[in-house]
């Protein structure tokens, strides 16, 4: 007997006792009065508070990059971290408020530029708004997405979208590289002669040093 007959069965067994056979009105649920916090409850994290002990980790600094119809598009971000090897995904947060974002979502794909010790001038067009970011910026494409590949950085990664997760007041964005790149190393001990990464640490950039 298959689902359908069983169910038959068991609706003619109920009506045959006098029980029900469907289901009565749910009433909803009432709705939960909304409150604000307490006096003697503890008050949400402040803002100021929350970005002077959070920014107590340093991080290091990329600019993301995409194509785009009307030409390239970028911004600074210091959200960035890698995610997976086994698929090779990377993520970086973004805010919903973002004006870029959106060019970068239409494309599908974008590149992380890595910058180094120096470049937080470049850092600092990338970081503005409504400006041409490109202008006076050589780059090539990236060889899989044709993203933006910053000319002088230590490192880049090309990826497509895999995913977007919401965050709060930003968005999580991760991709699956296709490529990625770095300088070979040029001296005997494996070492590069380029300059140390550039970080982020409490408002300010600043150097690694040894």
């Amino acid at each position: 007997m298959g689902h359908a007959g069983m169910a038959a069965t068991a609706v003619r067994y109920l009506r045959s006792v006098g029980a029900a056979t469907a289901a009565a009105p749910v009433e909803p649920l009432p709705r939960p009065d909304l409150r604000t916090v307490g006096p003697d409850e503890r008050a949400p994290v402040n803002p100021a508070t929350f970005r002077r002990v959070l920014g107590t980790f340093a991080s290091g600094v990329t600019i993301v990059t995409a194509p785009g119809a009307a030409g390239p598009t970028g911004f600074a971000c210091q959200s960035f971290a890698s995610l997976s090897l086994d698929p090779p995904l990377v993520a970086f947060m973004v805010a919903r408020t973002s004006t870029t974002w959106p060019k970068i979502a239409r494309a599908g794909v974008f590149c992380v530029n890595i910058l180094g010790d120096g470049q937080s001038a470049l850092c600092r067009g990338f970081a503005v708004s409504g400006a041409d970011k490109f202008a006076g910026v050589d780059w090539t494409p990236a060889p899989v997405t044709g993203s933006p590949r910053l000319a002088g950085v230590p490192a880049w990664i090309d990826c497509t979208i895999h995913a977007v997760h919401t965050g709060g007041d930003h968005l999580i964005v991760v991709g699956r590289v296709d490529e990625l790149g770095c300088p070979e190393p040029a001296d005997a001990d494996g070492t590069t002669p380029e300059a140390g990464p550039l970080l982020f640490y409490r408002g300010r950039f600043g150097r690694f040093a040894q």
